[in-house]
């Protein structure tokens, strides 16, 4: 990076991934994040699986409070609404209505195999999101590498999201927003 003078894009909708989270007495949902594009503010709303949240406050990885955090920057957040899973993806949204359209849009639309090629046709779909879980790690690489070569000029294959573990309700959200199909391997839904 250095000798390429790489440098991120500050510009872009924030997106990143949830590494921890836990419900605290006195602060409600705290979520510890990365950054993986854009710049996260604090008082920015974003979505995160099933929840909508706007960043009341943001420490960084030292405790020391921030105002906004840059790609591969870990931050401490509250202001979410519920507690979020570890290894959620999230989207920073314009406003929180936005927000709540995207969910609602995402409840109302769903994409099945059987349907899939006739969604292909008929709107002239040029990527296939999909979300991959399996039991362990090595099966996830294996499985998304696999799921990736598979694209060709007329459809892109994309795998939005990858992890080890059961299908949880977040996973299913996230589908459901991003138009994905859940592939999994050797694991089962998780009880709600």
């Amino acid at each position: 990076a250095d000798v390429l003078e790489l440098k991120a894009n500050y510009t872009k909708q924030a997106k990143g991934t949830v590494i921890e989270a836990r419900l605290d007495k006195t602060r409600g949902s705290v979520a510890t994040m990365l950054v993986q594009r854009g710049k996260l503010d604090i008082g920015d709303t974003i979505i995160v699986g099933s929840s909508i949240g706007r960043i009341r406050t943001m420490q960084n990885d030292k405790g020391k409070k921030v105002k906004s955090a840059g790609p591969s920057m870990p931050v401490e957040i509250t202001g979410l609404t519920s507690v979020p899973e570890s290894g959620d993806i999230f989207y920073e949204v314009k406003d929180e209505r936005t927000a709540k359209h995207l969910i609602e849009i995402g409840a109302n639309t769903v994409v099945t195999l059987d349907d899939l090629f006739t969604k292909i046709a008929n709107e002239n779909l040029k990527q296939l999101n999909l979300i991959v879980k399996a039991d362990v790690q090595g099966s996830v690489e294996a499985l998304k590498q696999s799921l990736e070569k598979l694209s060709n000029e007329e459809v892109r294959v994309k795998v939005i999201h990858s992890n080890v573990g059961g299908v949880t309700e977040s996973d299913v959200t996230l589908a459901k927003v991003s138009n994905a199909i859940i592939i999994a391997f050797n694991v089962r839904p998780e009880p709600i």
